[in-house]
């Protein structure tokens, strides 16, 4: 099977990536390889990744309707499409929210629009968020909550490339599903993210920040769960003309006072805690229920929030020569 990848420079498209090529797939990668994060830690899950011969890499713009039209022109015969490329962060949203736009809506059409001509593709899995669950109060998540009320611009935009693939299901007939990720972690993880800023602090003496609240608590999910779902999902597509949305959690928050004690144990060190009020876009709590994604296809997770941890950890330590 071959499939294309976009974002494979960043955290879960490269850990998708490496798991299809094992599998002998034949993958074709883009990225953008952008600033909003260390380029040399995405430059580094590239060299991860070029080894395999089945491994293909461009660096291409999902936003850019030619480039993607070029795409597909020289890649006729894909047969997958798993759409990661996107700009994360929700704080950073309130401050460039045309990014996030750019990124997330104008490459989700750019790339509907491209895989239009792909008369061999079977299926779209596209990444969408926790976030769009925004300020409902009512915890677990279902995916037939209403989400009307979005917290950050960043959460809109998700929204907006959810409703923009069920459009394309219904006029085009292409088969998709979202999924809608709950705090994924693990090594090659995100700088940008609490545990991997909260584990550098550590390491580095500095304080770490914990927002105000007494319920502040996340639905992590280990990197190997995410993968091994977007995996299967993969395999299952809808009929043509359908689109669908679904919750991949850890099936249990945590709280972010848990995190810091396993980051504790697992560098050794001891950290200094700072707390300040909670920013208005980031949520108090997440929750994923699982029960649609159970039944689709049986899928739940594996990897305690101990184990996950402690192999973030390891992997910390040894990237940055701790």
């Amino acid at each position: 099977m071959k499939v294309l990848v976009t974002g494979v420079a960043g955290f879960i498209g490269f850990h998708v990536a490496r798991a299809l090529l094992k599998q002998g797939m034949e993958v074709v990668g883009v990225d953008t390889l952008n600033a909003y994060y260390d380029p040399a830690l995405k430059a580094a899950r590239l060299e991860q990744l070029e080894p395999y011969p089945g491994f293909s890499f461009l660096k291409v713009d999902v936003a850019s309707p030619a480039a993607m039209q070029d795409l597909v022109a020289r890649h006729s015969d894909l047969e997958g499409v798993i759409h990661l490329a996107a700009q994360a962060g929700v704080r950073h949203s309130m401050v460039d929210p045309y990014s996030y736009v750019t990124s997330n809506v104008m490459g989700q059409v750019a790339l509907l629009e491209a895989c239009r001509h792909l008369k061999k593709l079977t299926h779209v899995v596209y990444a969408s968020s926790s976030s769009v669950y925004g300020r409902n109060q009512s915890v677990p998540f279902r995916e037939t909550d209403r989400v009307e009320r979005p917290s950050s611009v960043y959460a809109v935009t998700k929204r907006a490339a959810e409703l923009m693939s069920e459009s394309y299901a219904y006029l085009h007939g292409i088969p998709q599903t979202g999924l809608r990720f709950f705090t994924v972690y693990g090594p090659w993880g995100r700088p940008d993210m609490a545990y991997y800023g909260f584990a550098k602090a550590i390491s580095e003496g500095r304080p770490v920040t914990l927002y105000e609240g007494k319920h502040l608590s996340r639905d992590f999910t280990y990197i190997d769960d995410i993968v091994r779902g977007v995996q299967q999902v993969l395999g299952k597509p809808p009929e043509a003309g359908m689109s669908r949305v679904l919750n991949l959690g850890g099936d249990k928050p945590e709280r972010v006072t848990r995190m810091i004690e396993l980051l504790e144990q697992n560098l050794g060190k001891k950290a200094f805690v700072e707390r300040r009020p909670r920013p208005v876009a980031d949520m108090e709590s997440t929750w994923a229920s699982l029960e649609n994604v159970r039944e689709f296809c049986a899928w739940k997770p594996a990897v305690s929030f101990e184990d996950g941890m402690k192999e973030f950890c390891l992997w910390f330590r040894k990237f940055h020569g701790i």
